[in-house]
């Protein structure tokens, strides 16, 4: 094997992600989607959504956080569910529900209005919003000029925190699926926090240093688990406590399980029972890998997934494209498999082809499967997709 050998081998290699390159260009104006049912059904899945659905071990329950269902009640009823909780100390309460405008039930409002003033550290969720002028400037860019806020009778003695989530859908109706969220934005020269990181701070500052120095805009949500389900009718790992419309109004719960507690309110159904897909997400933690029938968690069970990876420090790492690792290994993986591949068509090429294809064979599965052991094992995202 000369000097040309290795000149070619490079050649070979360029020749390759030079290809790569037109293939990805001309994929971006989708005129392959129509003949692609497979890559379609496919396209919302990631090699560590096995990790999160089927190797890793069911966690033990976080009982710091606990979970109320509001359903469909008035915010009379909302207000009278806030007063039992209330009475029962919990540290911080979080409603993951927008109130911004009065209603016609103006003892309702007030009731409401009173309870929220009675909570002691309350966090009221916002939602990020981008004007008109600059959704047509900036189109797809992750900026914001504006919040939606509950009305000011709402919210007077509240901390205020965004409930945006990374997803690829443009409406709450739409086909959703988040595996990340933004920690903070700039929205007119002020910087605001995700709702989570706001409650977790609350609740144990010296948590959210660790989050603040890792100063990512953006992080990857380390799922555990669902709503911890007595009739078994989920199928996914239980990792929070949830209270009923009915559990609350009953008390059907133990004061030790709110006591000095985080507790959430939000939407989850108008009962348990409920097959809502109202602010519902599909997660790495959904069975289904591909064409996905069924979101399986409300928005206010993500933010508790949120709030316990922060809590716990269980953050996901990974190999990012910032530091063009991943593309060097790429790089590095194609130069090996085009010197090899040559060496075989030299010396044996009778059997070039079923080598070669065992080859590519055996990388393929040992790449996977070293992608989903290393996120399994060590919460570590290899972001090997170039070198597949």
């Amino acid at each position: 094997m000369g000097r040309k050998f290795w000149i070619d081998c490079i050649l070979g290699t360029i020749f390759i992600f030079g290809i790569m390159w037109v293939i990805f260009n001309v994929s971006q104006f989708q005129i392959f989607d129509a003949f692609d049912p497979v890559g379609e059904a496919l396209d919302d899945m990631e090699m560590t959504d096995v990790a999160f659905s089927q190797l890793r071990e069911d966690p033990v329950p976080d009982t710091n956080i606990v979970i109320i269902n509001i359903g469909m009640l008035s915010r009379a009823e909302i207000a009278r569910q806030l007063q039992i909780i209330n009475q029962y100390k919990p540290a911080v309460v979080g409603f993951d529900s927008f109130f911004n405008f009065r209603s016609a039930d103006t003892l309702g409002d007030l009731a409401l209005s009173n309870a929220f003033s009675e909570v002691e550290n309350l966090v009221m969720v916002t939602k990020l919003l981008q004007s008109d002028s600059l959704k047509v400037l900036r189109e797809g860019d992750d900026i914001y000029d504006s919040l939606e806020v509950s009305h000011d009778l709402f919210r007077k003695d509240a901390y205020q925190a965004f409930a945006n989530l990374d997803t690829d859908a443009e409406n709450q109706e739409d086909y959703k699926t988040c595996r990340a969220f933004p920690t903070r934005r700039i929205v007119n020269g002020e910087e605001h926090v995700a709702f989570a990181v706001q409650v977790a701070e609350l609740y144990d500052p010296e948590k959210v240093k660790e989050l603040k120095q890792r100063n990512k805009p953006t992080e990857i949500i380390n799922y555990r688990g669902n709503l911890v389900d007595f009739f078994g009718r989920t199928g996914y790992p239980n990792m929070f406590y949830a209270l009923d419309v009915d559990d609350v109004f009953n008390e059907n719960f133990v004061p030790e399980m709110i006591k000095d507690k985080i507790v959430l309110f939000g939407f989850m159904g108008a009962d348990f029972f409920d097959t809502s897909w109202d602010d519902k997400f599909f997660t790495p933690l959904n069975k289904n890998y591909a064409g996905k029938a069924n979101p399986d968690m409300y928005g206010v069970v993500v933010h508790a997934n949120i709030i316990s990876m922060i809590l716990k420090e269980d953050y996901v790492n990974e190999l990012t494209d910032k530091e063009g690792i991943g593309i060097l290994v790429a790089i590095l993986i194609c130069f090996l498999n085009v010197a090899l591949f040559s060496y075989v068509y030299f010396k044996v090429p009778d059997w070039y082809d079923g080598i070669t294809k065992l080859v590519q064979l055996a990388e393929i599965m040992l790449i996977i499967f070293l992608m989903v052991i290393v996120f399994s094992e060590y919460s570590f995202k290899l972001n090997l997709v170039i070198t597949l």
